[in-house]
Protein backbone atom coordinates (compact mmCIF):
# COMPACT_ATOMS: atom_id res chain seq x y z
CA UNK A 1 0.00 0.00 0.00
CA UNK A 2 1.63 3.26 -0.72
CA UNK A 3 2.13 5.44 1.96
CA UNK A 4 1.33 8.83 2.99
CA UNK A 5 5.19 9.79 1.80
CA UNK A 6 4.86 8.90 -1.33
CA UNK A 7 1.70 10.56 -2.09
CA UNK A 8 2.95 13.60 -0.92
CA UNK A 9 5.87 13.89 -2.69
CA UNK A 10 4.28 12.74 -5.78
CA UNK A 11 1.38 15.50 -5.76
CA UNK A 12 1.89 17.41 -8.99
CA UNK A 13 0.86 20.92 -7.35
CA UNK A 14 2.54 23.02 -4.66
CA UNK A 15 0.82 21.46 -1.28
CA UNK A 16 1.84 22.97 2.26
CA UNK A 17 0.88 21.78 6.28
CA UNK A 18 0.03 24.37 8.18
CA UNK A 19 -0.25 24.15 12.00
CA UNK A 20 -2.34 25.87 14.59
CA UNK A 21 -0.28 29.12 14.59
CA UNK A 22 -0.23 29.48 10.80
CA UNK A 23 3.82 28.15 11.07
CA UNK A 24 4.47 26.04 7.76
CA UNK A 25 5.44 22.18 9.02
CA UNK A 26 5.53 20.43 5.76
CA UNK A 27 5.51 21.42 1.98
CA UNK A 28 5.97 18.77 -0.87
CA UNK A 29 8.79 19.03 -3.87
CA UNK A 30 6.43 20.68 -5.99
CA UNK A 31 6.23 23.48 -3.09
CA UNK A 32 9.73 23.90 -3.00
CA UNK A 33 9.87 24.68 -6.68
CA UNK A 34 7.12 26.84 -6.62
CA UNK A 35 8.31 29.15 -3.85
CA UNK A 36 11.84 29.19 -5.60
CA UNK A 37 12.95 27.77 -2.06
CA UNK A 38 13.72 24.22 -0.09
CA UNK A 39 11.73 22.93 2.49
CA UNK A 40 14.51 23.66 5.45
CA UNK A 41 14.20 26.64 4.72
CA UNK A 42 11.06 27.24 4.94
CA UNK A 43 9.55 25.08 7.81
CA UNK A 44 8.75 27.19 10.73
CA UNK A 45 8.15 30.30 8.72
CA UNK A 46 4.61 31.71 8.80
CA UNK A 47 2.58 30.48 5.97
CA UNK A 48 1.81 34.71 4.66
CA UNK A 49 5.37 35.66 5.18
CA UNK A 50 6.11 33.02 2.16
CA UNK A 51 2.85 33.01 0.02
CA UNK A 52 1.39 36.48 -0.86
CA UNK A 53 -2.25 36.62 -2.18
CA UNK A 54 -4.18 39.17 -3.54
CA UNK A 55 -7.34 38.19 -1.13
CA UNK A 56 -7.81 38.86 1.93
CA UNK A 57 -7.97 34.92 3.26
CA UNK A 58 -6.62 34.56 7.10
CA UNK A 59 -10.26 35.23 8.44
CA UNK A 60 -11.46 32.68 6.13
CA UNK A 61 -9.15 30.56 6.84
CA UNK A 62 -9.33 30.82 10.38
CA UNK A 63 -13.10 29.94 9.82
CA UNK A 64 -12.40 27.21 7.75
CA UNK A 65 -10.37 26.09 10.74
CA UNK A 66 -12.33 26.63 13.74
CA UNK A 67 -15.04 24.97 11.85
CA UNK A 68 -12.98 22.21 10.74
CA UNK A 69 -14.53 22.80 7.41
CA UNK A 70 -12.53 22.90 3.77
CA UNK A 71 -12.37 26.50 1.74
CA UNK A 72 -12.46 26.89 -1.48
CA UNK A 73 -10.73 29.87 -3.06
CA UNK A 74 -10.78 30.49 -6.69
CA UNK A 75 -9.08 32.76 -9.43
CA UNK A 76 -6.16 34.61 -7.40
CA UNK A 77 -2.59 35.91 -7.66
CA UNK A 78 -0.70 33.96 -5.69
CA UNK A 79 3.59 35.09 -5.33
CA UNK A 80 6.63 34.59 -3.15
CA UNK A 81 7.72 37.85 -2.80
CA UNK A 82 10.69 36.66 -5.59
CA UNK A 83 8.52 36.54 -8.61
CA UNK A 84 5.20 38.04 -10.46
CA UNK A 85 1.76 36.44 -9.37
CA UNK A 86 0.89 33.77 -11.01
CA UNK A 87 -3.66 33.09 -11.03
CA UNK A 88 -4.06 30.12 -9.02
CA UNK A 89 -7.15 28.06 -7.43
CA UNK A 90 -6.89 27.06 -4.25
CA UNK A 91 -7.50 24.05 -1.93
CA UNK A 92 -7.37 24.28 2.02
CA UNK A 93 -8.65 21.56 4.31
CA UNK A 94 -8.20 20.93 8.10
CA UNK A 95 -5.89 17.57 8.25
CA UNK A 96 -8.09 14.39 10.13
CA UNK A 97 -6.23 13.39 13.52
CA UNK A 98 -4.31 16.53 13.88
CA UNK A 99 -6.55 19.33 14.79
CA UNK A 100 -6.05 22.67 14.09
CA UNK A 101 -3.83 21.63 11.11
CA UNK A 102 -4.26 22.74 7.42
CA UNK A 103 -3.28 21.55 4.23
CA UNK A 104 -3.34 23.97 1.65
CA UNK A 105 -2.88 23.31 -2.14
CA UNK A 106 -2.16 25.60 -4.64
CA UNK A 107 -3.27 24.84 -8.43
CA UNK A 108 -1.66 27.49 -11.03
CA UNK A 109 -4.43 27.76 -13.64
CA UNK A 110 -3.35 26.72 -17.27
CA UNK A 111 -3.71 29.07 -19.70
CA UNK A 112 -6.57 27.69 -21.94
CA UNK A 113 -9.19 30.46 -21.70
CA UNK A 114 -6.35 33.12 -22.18
CA UNK A 115 -5.61 31.57 -25.12
CA UNK A 116 -8.86 30.69 -26.55
CA UNK A 117 -9.63 34.28 -25.93
CA UNK A 118 -6.68 35.68 -27.83
CA UNK A 119 -7.17 33.39 -30.51
CA UNK A 120 -9.26 35.76 -32.94
CA UNK A 121 -7.15 39.09 -31.83
CA UNK A 122 -4.00 37.02 -33.13
CA UNK A 123 -5.32 36.27 -36.18
CA UNK A 124 -6.94 39.61 -36.87
CA UNK A 125 -3.44 41.04 -35.78
CA UNK A 126 -1.56 37.88 -38.64
CA UNK A 127 -4.34 39.73 -41.14
CA UNK A 128 -3.20 43.37 -40.39
CA UNK A 129 0.62 42.41 -40.68
CA UNK A 130 0.15 40.51 -43.85
CA UNK A 131 -1.13 44.13 -45.24
CA UNK A 132 1.30 46.06 -43.56
CA UNK A 133 3.79 43.59 -44.70
CA UNK A 134 2.54 44.80 -48.69
CA UNK A 135 2.21 48.14 -47.86
CA UNK A 136 5.92 48.17 -46.77
CA UNK A 137 7.10 47.49 -49.80
CA UNK A 138 5.23 49.36 -52.10
CA UNK A 139 6.21 52.79 -49.93
CA UNK A 140 9.68 52.53 -49.42
CA UNK A 141 10.05 53.12 -53.04
CA UNK A 142 8.78 56.10 -54.12
CA UNK A 143 9.69 57.77 -50.42
CA UNK A 144 13.39 56.50 -51.76
CA UNK A 145 12.32 58.96 -54.75
CA UNK A 146 10.53 61.80 -52.37
CA UNK A 147 14.10 62.03 -50.21
CA UNK A 148 16.35 62.42 -53.33
CA UNK A 149 14.69 65.08 -54.92
CA UNK A 150 14.52 66.94 -51.38
CA UNK A 151 17.73 66.11 -51.10
CA UNK A 152 18.55 67.65 -54.83
CA UNK A 153 16.23 70.83 -54.03
CA UNK A 154 18.57 71.17 -51.20
CA UNK A 155 21.70 72.36 -53.17
CA UNK A 156 20.08 75.24 -54.40
CA UNK A 157 18.17 76.58 -51.82
CA UNK A 158 18.95 79.43 -49.09
CA UNK A 159 19.89 78.48 -45.47
CA UNK A 160 16.63 79.59 -44.75
CA UNK A 161 14.38 77.30 -46.77
CA UNK A 162 16.60 74.39 -45.93
CA UNK A 163 14.87 73.47 -42.85
CA UNK A 164 12.02 72.81 -44.78
CA UNK A 165 14.06 69.70 -47.16
CA UNK A 166 15.89 68.70 -44.22
CA UNK A 167 12.88 68.07 -42.57
CA UNK A 168 11.58 66.27 -45.60
CA UNK A 169 14.76 63.96 -45.70
CA UNK A 170 14.14 63.38 -42.02
CA UNK A 171 10.67 62.23 -41.43
CA UNK A 172 10.90 60.01 -44.80
CA UNK A 173 14.25 58.37 -43.47
CA UNK A 174 11.88 57.87 -39.91
CA UNK A 175 8.94 56.16 -42.29
CA UNK A 176 11.55 54.01 -43.99
CA UNK A 177 12.46 52.68 -40.95
CA UNK A 178 9.12 51.96 -39.53
CA UNK A 179 8.62 49.78 -42.62
CA UNK A 180 11.84 47.93 -42.18
CA UNK A 181 10.63 47.44 -38.81
CA UNK A 182 6.96 45.76 -40.47
CA UNK A 183 9.23 43.92 -42.40
CA UNK A 184 11.71 42.54 -39.90
CA UNK A 185 8.67 41.07 -37.90
CA UNK A 186 7.07 39.32 -40.95
CA UNK A 187 9.94 37.58 -42.04
CA UNK A 188 11.51 36.38 -38.40
CA UNK A 189 12.87 33.01 -39.25
CA UNK A 190 11.58 29.83 -37.54
CA UNK A 191 13.70 29.23 -34.90
CA UNK A 192 16.76 26.94 -34.83
CA UNK A 193 16.13 25.17 -31.70
CA UNK A 194 18.79 23.55 -29.64
CA UNK A 195 19.32 23.01 -26.14
CA UNK A 196 20.86 26.96 -25.02
CA UNK A 197 22.55 28.10 -21.55
CA UNK A 198 19.86 30.79 -20.22
CA UNK A 199 22.24 32.76 -18.63
CA UNK A 200 24.91 33.07 -21.57
CA UNK A 201 21.47 34.74 -23.14
CA UNK A 202 21.02 37.12 -20.64
CA UNK A 203 24.98 37.72 -19.86
CA UNK A 204 25.24 38.75 -23.57
CA UNK A 205 22.26 41.15 -23.22
CA UNK A 206 23.59 42.62 -19.95
CA UNK A 207 26.79 43.46 -21.37
CA UNK A 208 25.33 44.61 -24.64
CA UNK A 209 22.82 46.93 -22.69
CA UNK A 210 25.35 48.68 -20.79
CA UNK A 211 27.59 49.43 -23.29
CA UNK A 212 25.24 51.40 -25.15
CA UNK A 213 21.24 52.24 -24.45
CA UNK A 214 21.46 51.24 -20.76
CA UNK A 215 24.57 52.54 -20.07
CA UNK A 216 22.76 54.86 -17.49
CA UNK A 217 20.69 51.84 -15.93
CA UNK A 218 21.67 48.99 -13.15
CA UNK A 219 21.49 45.44 -13.90
CA UNK A 220 21.39 43.25 -11.42
CA UNK A 221 21.75 39.59 -11.80
CA UNK A 222 19.68 37.13 -9.77
CA UNK A 223 20.40 33.54 -11.04
CA UNK A 224 19.21 30.39 -10.57
CA UNK A 225 22.68 28.45 -10.94
CA UNK A 226 20.78 25.14 -10.85
CA UNK A 227 18.63 25.89 -14.07
CA UNK A 228 18.65 23.41 -16.53
CA UNK A 229 19.29 24.24 -20.66
CA UNK A 230 16.26 25.50 -22.23
CA UNK A 231 15.34 24.60 -25.74
CA UNK A 232 15.36 27.58 -28.08
CA UNK A 233 17.27 29.98 -30.49
CA UNK A 234 19.93 31.33 -28.20
CA UNK A 235 20.31 34.25 -31.13
CA UNK A 236 16.29 34.96 -31.44
CA UNK A 237 16.02 34.75 -27.40
CA UNK A 238 18.73 36.86 -27.26
CA UNK A 239 16.38 39.56 -29.33
CA UNK A 240 13.89 39.08 -26.67
CA UNK A 241 15.78 40.06 -23.94
CA UNK A 242 17.32 42.95 -25.25
CA UNK A 243 14.29 44.31 -26.51
CA UNK A 244 12.68 44.02 -23.33
CA UNK A 245 15.75 45.84 -21.13
CA UNK A 246 15.81 48.13 -23.80
CA UNK A 247 12.10 48.95 -23.36
CA UNK A 248 13.28 49.31 -19.56
CA UNK A 249 15.70 51.49 -19.75
CA UNK A 250 14.13 54.04 -22.13
CA UNK A 251 10.99 54.18 -19.65
CA UNK A 252 13.47 55.15 -16.66
CA UNK A 253 14.35 58.74 -16.28
CA UNK A 254 17.57 60.24 -17.15
CA UNK A 255 18.77 59.70 -13.93
CA UNK A 256 18.61 55.53 -14.37
CA UNK A 257 17.06 52.91 -12.46
CA UNK A 258 17.75 49.30 -12.04
CA UNK A 259 17.10 46.61 -14.14
CA UNK A 260 17.11 42.86 -12.29
CA UNK A 261 17.33 39.67 -14.46
CA UNK A 262 15.97 36.82 -12.49
CA UNK A 263 16.07 33.33 -13.56
CA UNK A 264 14.60 30.13 -11.41
CA UNK A 265 12.94 26.58 -11.78
CA UNK A 266 9.08 26.86 -11.40
CA UNK A 267 8.29 22.79 -11.65
CA UNK A 268 4.40 23.39 -11.76
CA UNK A 269 3.92 25.21 -14.42
CA UNK A 270 1.88 23.74 -17.26
CA UNK A 271 0.69 25.85 -20.75
CA UNK A 272 -2.77 23.99 -22.21
CA UNK A 273 -2.92 25.83 -25.38
CA UNK A 274 -6.26 26.30 -27.09
CA UNK A 275 -6.33 22.92 -29.20
CA UNK A 276 -5.93 21.09 -26.41
CA UNK A 277 -2.73 19.99 -26.00
CA UNK A 278 0.12 20.60 -23.28
CA UNK A 279 3.56 21.64 -22.60
CA UNK A 280 5.48 22.34 -19.39
CA UNK A 281 7.15 24.97 -19.26
CA UNK A 282 9.37 25.24 -16.19
CA UNK A 283 12.05 27.65 -16.76
CA UNK A 284 11.61 30.78 -16.14
CA UNK A 285 13.28 33.99 -16.91
CA UNK A 286 12.00 37.68 -15.75
CA UNK A 287 13.34 40.86 -16.67
CA UNK A 288 12.19 43.42 -13.90
CA UNK A 289 12.47 47.58 -13.69
CA UNK A 290 11.83 49.72 -10.96
CA UNK A 291 10.58 52.67 -13.71
CA UNK A 292 6.74 53.97 -13.97
CA UNK A 293 5.36 51.12 -15.16
CA UNK A 294 3.09 51.02 -18.19
CA UNK A 295 -0.38 52.94 -19.21
CA UNK A 296 -2.90 51.14 -17.83
CA UNK A 297 -5.31 51.31 -20.74
CA UNK A 298 -2.51 49.50 -22.72
CA UNK A 299 -1.30 47.45 -20.48
CA UNK A 300 -3.85 44.78 -21.57
CA UNK A 301 -3.20 44.62 -25.40
CA UNK A 302 0.82 45.46 -24.60
CA UNK A 303 1.73 41.85 -26.71
CA UNK A 304 -0.36 43.74 -29.77
CA UNK A 305 1.29 44.82 -32.88
CA UNK A 306 0.98 48.46 -33.08
CA UNK A 307 0.25 49.20 -29.53
CA UNK A 308 2.97 51.55 -27.75
CA UNK A 309 3.36 53.77 -24.64
CA UNK A 310 6.07 55.56 -25.91
CA UNK A 311 4.84 59.13 -28.20
CA UNK A 312 7.11 58.10 -31.37
CA UNK A 313 6.83 54.25 -30.65
CA UNK A 314 5.96 52.44 -33.46
CA UNK A 315 4.43 49.47 -31.03
CA UNK A 316 6.53 46.61 -33.10
CA UNK A 317 8.97 45.59 -30.52
CA UNK A 318 6.70 43.75 -27.67
CA UNK A 319 4.76 41.84 -30.98
CA UNK A 320 7.94 40.57 -31.74
CA UNK A 321 8.46 39.59 -28.74
CA UNK A 322 5.55 37.51 -28.41
CA UNK A 323 5.81 36.36 -31.73
CA UNK A 324 9.64 35.08 -31.16
CA UNK A 325 8.17 32.88 -27.78
CA UNK A 326 4.88 31.79 -29.28
CA UNK A 327 7.10 30.16 -32.11
CA UNK A 328 9.47 28.48 -29.41
CA UNK A 329 6.29 26.78 -27.70
CA UNK A 330 7.02 29.22 -24.80
CA UNK A 331 4.89 32.01 -22.61
CA UNK A 332 5.57 35.73 -21.93
CA UNK A 333 3.28 37.87 -19.81
CA UNK A 334 3.56 40.90 -18.15
CA UNK A 335 2.30 42.67 -14.57
CA UNK A 336 2.93 46.30 -14.24
CA UNK A 337 2.77 48.77 -11.33
CA UNK A 338 4.01 52.13 -11.02
CA UNK A 339 7.64 51.66 -9.40
CA UNK A 340 7.89 47.65 -10.42
CA UNK A 341 7.21 46.03 -14.02
CA UNK A 342 8.01 42.23 -14.75
CA UNK A 343 7.96 40.16 -17.92
CA UNK A 344 8.25 36.97 -17.48
CA UNK A 345 9.09 34.75 -20.07
CA UNK A 346 8.52 30.45 -19.33
CA UNK A 347 10.26 28.09 -21.44
CA UNK A 348 10.59 24.70 -21.92
CA UNK A 349 13.83 22.57 -20.86
CA UNK A 350 15.95 20.80 -23.42
CA UNK A 351 15.07 17.65 -24.08
CA UNK A 352 17.39 14.41 -23.57
CA UNK A 353 18.85 14.17 -26.26
CA UNK A 354 20.61 10.88 -25.20
CA UNK A 355 17.69 9.27 -24.09
CA UNK A 356 15.93 10.37 -27.65
CA UNK A 357 18.95 9.05 -29.95
CA UNK A 358 18.81 5.56 -28.00
CA UNK A 359 15.12 5.60 -28.16
CA UNK A 360 15.29 5.94 -31.84
CA UNK A 361 18.31 3.66 -32.48
CA UNK A 362 15.51 0.41 -30.99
Amino acid sequence: MTDYCTIWSSLPVPGLIVDPQDLILDINPAAEGFLNASAKSIIGQPVWDRVTIDAQLEEAFSRARSSDTPLFVNDVDVGTGERAPLHCNLQIAPLQDMPGHMIFLISPRELAGRMTQNHSVKSAAKSAIGMAEMLAHEIKNPLAGITGAAQLLSMNLSNDDLELTDLIVEESRRIVKLLEQVEQFGNLSAPDRKPVNVHDVLDRARRSALLGFGAHMKIIEDYDPSLPMAYGDPDQLLQVVLNLVKNASEAASKDGGTIRLHSYYEHSFRLRRADGTGQSLPLQVEVIDDGPGLPEEIAGDIFDPFVSGRENGTGLGLALVSKIISDHGGWISVTSVPGRTVFRISLPMAPDLKRRKKKESL
